[in-house]
């Protein structure tokens, strides 16, 4: 199993309905996406949750979270969540909240003009 489905399915639970919503195969697990951009993913039975640069050390300091580090060198602004940091539904919920927040700071993705 390269990721935990019934961790998949809550997270399809809370975000089905959202316009811009999508998954993708990555890393060797499933993100989604909204609006074409990672918010989270799951990877084995961890909770992949981007929560960008300038919340990365507060969220290390939360209980069962670490530095998303599947190339050895942390990925800064993604983090891990253990299954015991996910375990409620609002637990999961605020994670994929916060991931949204902070999509919503960055530039919206301009389409290329450009004929292929």
């Amino acid at each position: 199993m390269a990721y935990d489905e019934k961790l998949a399915e809550r997270i399809r639970g809370l975000l089905a309905k959202r316009k811009g919503f999508a998954e993708k195969k990555m890393f060797g697990g499933l993100c989604f996406l909204l609006n074409d951009k990672m918010l989270c993913g799951v990877l084995k039975k961890d909770l992949v949750v981007r929560v960008g640069p300038q919340k990365f050390e507060a969220a290390l300091s939360r209980p069962h979270v670490r530095p998303m580090d599947f190339t050895g060198r942390p990925l800064k602004g993604f983090i891990y969540v253990g299954p015991a940091g996910y375990s409620t539904e609002k637990l999961l919920a605020n994670w994929l909240s916060q991931a949204e927040k902070y999509l919503n700071t960055l530039p919206k993705n301009v389409k290329s003009s450009r004929k292929k």
